[in-house]
């Protein structure tokens, strides 16, 4: 790894301290069918840690240091560990333990009230259990507007909280990327218009691999949104695709939070961002595993196009715009859906 690369890991003096989730708790077996996952895994390139204090730090050399480590993180990478984000372990643990509770404890004739139907329903559920998805997942409107089963009530308080809590921590982050950009400190969040921004709590329930049809808990795929985080109670299972093109395993330490950029930062930097293609595995997993990743993304309405900044003679436009709502809905999908049309926002270079 070059060494502007290895710069971006923070030491370890610096991260939050340890909590009580679990990386031992699941255990590799052989997988027996690896010709569903026919692309080599790189499994021990680091990906960056980002220090979410550091990056306000009140010392001018520590903040700038800190910088220098996002902006990098962000361009060569699309994605990070964020590490003292201020989260108390409580709150997102709650959230976890409210989610597999959900999953667990709720009748399936009462979470099949949520299944596709109403293209502008707010709480979505499902379950597949195929070659090429292995699941249930839930997914809520978790703002502008708060939406949430009522049953178990603990989840919906313990969820409210986690998604509150990091609703701050979102706005800090689009402030210090708007700084690295080169632009003024609200750029981002003016330009997505954050504190009304459509944000979907996506959690899934993927089983353990004796209880799969197959080694893939989700298929690949790129996010929608400004930014993507993404916590879970075992490590393990994400894999994502490099701008190498190479799938790495993605680890996040206790206390992290993972942060992946979404279509729609790519198209309003008019490429400089990028989103990734990743994917979830089951095969190799004998527990299950509770994931919540939010979907963060702009005001419902919003129009997000290349900005005039990202653009030149050497950065010709790359994206066509398109308003929030109008990219979730394309192929068909619903808004709550929450999935990806980046395909079609790229213009064919010439």
């Amino acid at each position: 790894m070059s060494q502007t690369l290895q710069s971006l890991v923070i030491p370890s003096d610096l991260a939050a301290p340890t909590f009580s989730r679990r990386l031992s708790s699941i255990t590799d077996t052989p997988i027996g069918s690896s010709h569903e996952v026919p692309i080599a895994v790189v499994d021990d390139e680091e990906i960056p840690t980002i220090d979410y204090f550091s990056l306000f730090s009140p010392d001018p050399a520590h903040r700038s240091a800190a910088l220098d480590c996002l902006s990098a993180a962000c361009e060569h990478y699309g994605f990070f560990n964020l590490v003292n984000h201020g989260i108390p372990d409580q709150v997102i643990d709650g959230a976890l333990r409210g989610i597999a509770d959900f999953f667990e404890q709720t009748p399936v004739e009462e979470k099949s009230k949520y299944r596709k139907g109403d293209p502008r329903a707010r709480i979505l559920w499902d379950a597949r259990c195929h070659a090429g998805e292995n699941r249930e997942h839930l997914k809520l409107l978790a703002r502008p507007t708060f939406h949430c089963p009522p049953n178990p009530p603990s989840f919906r308080e313990a969820l409210g909280e986690y998604e509150t809590r990091f609703h701050e921590v979102k706005l800090g982050l689009a402030r210090a990327m708007s700084l690295v950009l080169g632009q003024e400190e609200s750029y981002i969040e003016d330009a997505f218009d954050l504190e009304s921004g459509f944000d979907v709590a996506a959690m899934n329930h993927y089983p353990p691999n004796f209880k799969s049809k197959g080694t893939m808990g989700l298929a690949e795929h790129n996010d929608p949104g400004f930014i993507i985080s993404l916590v879970q109670d075992m490590d393990g299972g994400l894999q994502i695709l490099t701008h190498q093109g190479q799938w790495i395993n993605v680890h996040i330490p206790p206390n992290a939070i993972l942060i992946q950029l979404g279509d729609q930062l790519e198209v309003l930097t008019n490429g400089k961002y990028k989103s990734h293609i990743h994917r979830v595995l089951v095969g190799k997993y004998k527990a299950r595993r509770i994931s919540i990743g939010t979907l963060h993304g702009p005001f419902i309405d919003k129009f997000v196009a290349p900005a005039l900044e990202f653009v030149d003679d050497t950065h010709p436009l790359a994206y066509r715009g398109m308003t929030y709502s109008d990219a979730l809905e394309a192929n068909n999908r619903y808004e709550i859906e929450v999935q990806s049309c980046i395909e079609q926002l790229r213009i064919p270079s010439v």
